[in-house]
Formats: structure tokens, C-alpha cells, sequence
């Protein structure tokens, strides 16, 4: 299952898992319920607590708990903290940080009664390299680190595993209203990570043998 998966790193997860053998489960605001031979589409906001239940109540009935759990929803904000409203700092929490909360508690303890799986977070290089004009995502993602690691003690001994996966930037679409291509201090989209890379890594991550874990891979461009 990949939350996020419409667009951007998401999707390449999610085609890279279904290119594999996997049936893929799609968690996003922007899709439309619908199933396939090898995906099923399930229109959910993850920052909203009611709608990921009744999701992971259809998942757990259609499909059992999931071999691998891929939390990559979250939206990014560039904005200097002083400058950041109340309001933006609250949704940079929800959508990187309290949507993953919600997601794990809602999936994982099928994962532990099973005695097996994978939890693969996607969060970002500014979850260890704070960097300035973005504050309200850097404090979310740090969030988010602090979160994943507090769940991985809590896994041990379950047969559960979980990963952070944290890459620099990435060529999407949140670039547009940027253009860093025409900003001092940006990296040139050229020069970025592609979705397909992420998409790898949480691959390479997933398949891995049980008695191996990864608890932390980070994934930045050659500069």
C-alpha cells in the first residue's frame, strides 16, 4: 500500500511495486475508487482521521494487512518562518506528520498480529539537514524522523520492519512555483533526483531478505 501514489513519487512507487509483481494498493485524494488486476485505487485524505479508517477497515477485508506499508503523502512549503502563518505551519504538521500517525495506527497492528512486514517512510533530506526559508516543513519532517524512530523500538521482536527513507530533492511538480532553475541557491532540476530513483530505493528496501534490516537510507543527487 503507498499513500500519496497520484503523482510524482508516489506513482513511481507505486508502478515500480506493480512492475515487480505486487498488487498495489493507492491511497490519494486524487484518485477515484476503482480496482484492477494489479491496483486498487481508494480515494482517502490521510490527514483525516475518519476517512483512513474506513480505508484500512476496506484494505484489511479485501486484502489482509499489507506486505508493505509506504507512507509518502505530505505536501512542501517554502516560506521563512517568520513569514509562515499559523494556519501554513499547522498544515505542513498535518499533511507530513500527523497523516503518517494516522496511517500507522491504522495499519500496522494487523502487521504485528501477522508477525511480518515492512514499513518504508519516504521523508526527505530536511528531515536531518535543517535548511533555511522552509521551517514549518523542516519541523515536520523532523517530526516525522522522530516518529519513525520511536515506532522501529517498538517493532522489535515483531517481524516487522520499518525504514526511513530519506532523499534529496526530487524533479516534481512542488518545484513549479519555485523554478529553481532561476533562484540562487537551488540545485537545477536537471541536477535532481527523478522519481524513478526513490522508487528504487524503497524497492531495493522491500525486497531484502527478513533477517536483514535497513533502518535508515538516504538517497541525495551526485554533486
Amino acid at each position: 500500500m503507498v499513500t500519496g501514489a497520484s503523482r510524482g513519487i508516489g506513482l513511481a512507487i507505486a508502478e515500480a511495486l506493480m512492475a515487480a509483481g505486487a498488487h498495489v494498493v493507492r491511497l490519494a485524494r486524487s484518485v477515484a475508487d476503482h480496482a484492477a488486476e494489479r491496483r486498487t485505487d481508494i480515494r482517502c485524505d490521510v490527514t483525516k482521521a475518519e476517512e483512513v479508517a474506513a480505508a484500512a477497515d476496506r484494505v484489511h477485508a479485501e486484502r489482509g494487512a499489507p506486505d508493505l506499508l509506504v507512507l509518502n503523502a505530505g505536501t512542501f512549503l517554502l516560506r521563512p518562518l517568520v513569514e509562515t502563518t499559523p494556519a501554513e505551519f499547522a498544515e505542513q504538521v498535518a499533511s507530513n506528520l500527523t497523516a503518517a500517525f494516522l496511517v500507522l495506527q491504522a495499519f500496522v497492528p494487523a502487521m504485528v498480529e501477522r508477525g511480518r512486514g515492512q514499513v518504508v517512510t519516504v521523508g526527505s533530506v530536511a528531515d536531518h539537514r535543517p535548511q533555511p526559508g522552509n521551517a514549518a516543513y523542516v519541523a515536520a519532517k523532523h517530526g516525522l524522523r522522530g516518529l519513525l524512530g520511536a515506532l522501529a523500538t517498538e517493532l522489535r521482536g515483531t517481524g516487522v520492519r520499518a525504514t526511513l527513507v530519506s532523499p534529496g530533492p526530487v524533479d516534481t511538480e512542488i518545484w513549479d512555483p519555485v523554478d529553481p532553475d532561476h533562484r540562487a541557491g537551488f540545485l537545477k532540476r536537471a541536477a535532481m533526483l527523478r522519481p524513478e530513483d526513490i522508487a528504487e530505493a524503497v524497492l531495493f528496501v522491500a525486497t531484502r531478505p527478513e533477517r536483514v534490516s535497513i533502518p535508515e537510507l538516504h538517497v541525495e543527487p551526485r554533486l
